[in-house]
């Protein structure tokens, strides 16, 4: 990240707002869509919808789409990282768990963060303030969804969806560290087009191969849910989350993990009209509490002359 591509303080926060707002509507729109589409084809149409469509536009508004095929090929993997092995297991897990319980989980994200930020990529070291947010929002998680952990039981199908939902929370953190590792001069737009285009490819063909076609139910409540998901989450939420991934610290930019759910919670209450007690009222201010400290601590980068070698060689 250098000085001179440093945007300004106002492009951060509104792109911080993006994510925060419409990833935390995207717990509501996929539980809508699941509810009569099978998760993969699901995913599928979303994804296809949502990557084909931004790279017309790119190409529309003279941005370059043709890249070597190393490169498109990298902006595959990290998309089938984050929307097949992240985005495709929540859709899945949600069929299971409440979302109070996969945002609970969810929020080991950041862990996973910290830990690959510095094996993969060693140049941002968070302070102890910022461990102690992120720390203090797995808490306020903890807070928030405690009366639902109190009050329900956990079976078998819970306990795996639950695992599930480890693992696609490791997935999505290593993804969004390779796609900062791997920046190789792509228009960010433009490798988030790929991104999303490949995952909706590699949705499609396990939806083909599960037989989801035969299962699917296209109602009106549904096909709405995911075109909500197409351009909320995907169009605008995704490529704000990249864009963040490219000027931020992941540190920093992982903090969704912790505002998402509170947003999730207050749309259910707010749509839905689910209560809204004591319990999430705590949970919500002690994560905002989180935000704050994670976001306002220091971070420490590695200087222009040690980043070269690792850009360079991303960059061929």
């Amino acid at each position: 990240m250098h000085s001179a591509q440093r945007p300004s303080r106002w492009m951060v926060i509104l792109a911080f707002g993006l994510v925060y707002l419409f990833w935390g509507s995207t717990y509501l729109g996929i539980d809508i869509a699941v509810q009569t589409i099978p998760p993969a084809l699901m995913c599928a149409v979303r994804f296809s919808i949502a990557g084909v469509i931004m790279l017309a536009v790119c190409a529309a508004t003279g941005r370059k789409i043709l890249y070597s095929p190393k490169q498109i090929a990298l902006a595959a993997v990290v998309g089938l990282l984050l929307l097949m092995g992240g985005n495709l297991t929540l859709s899945y897990a949600e069929l299971t768990v409440s979302s109070g319980l996969a945002a609970l989980i969810i929020a080991i994200t950041p862990l996973w963060f910290l830990v690959l930020d510095s094996l993969l990529l060693g140049d941002h070291h968070i302070s102890g303030r910022g461990k102690a947010g992120l720390a203090l929002g797995i808490v306020g998680l903890f807070v928030l969804v405690w009366p639902q952990l109190q009050s329900g039981t956990m079976g078998h199908r819970e306990f795996w969806a639950s695992i599930s939902l480890i693992f696609g929370s490791f997935t999505w953190a290593l993804g969004s560290v390779l796609s900062k590792r791997w920046q190789s001069g792509m228009d960010v737009f433009s490798a988030t087009g790929w991104q999303v285009t490949a995952a909706g490819a590699g949705n499609l063909i396990f939806a083909l191969i599960n037989g989801d076609l035969s299962r699917a139910t296209w109602t009106t409540r549904g096909i709405s849910a995911v075109m909500y998901l197409v351009v909320c989450g995907s169009w605008i939420g995704y490529t704000a989350y990249i864009w963040l991934l490219e000027h931020v610290p992941t540190s920093k930019v992982s903090t969704y993990a912790y505002v998402n759910p509170v947003v999730a919670v207050f749309l259910g209450w707010l749509i839905l009209h689910e209560r809204v007690d004591r319990f999430i009222l705590a949970g919500s201010a002690i994560v905002v509490l989180s935000v704050v400290l994670v976001t306002s601590a220091k971070v420490k980068e590695k200087t222009v002359a040690q980043e070269l070698p690792a850009v360079e060689a991303a960059g061929d």
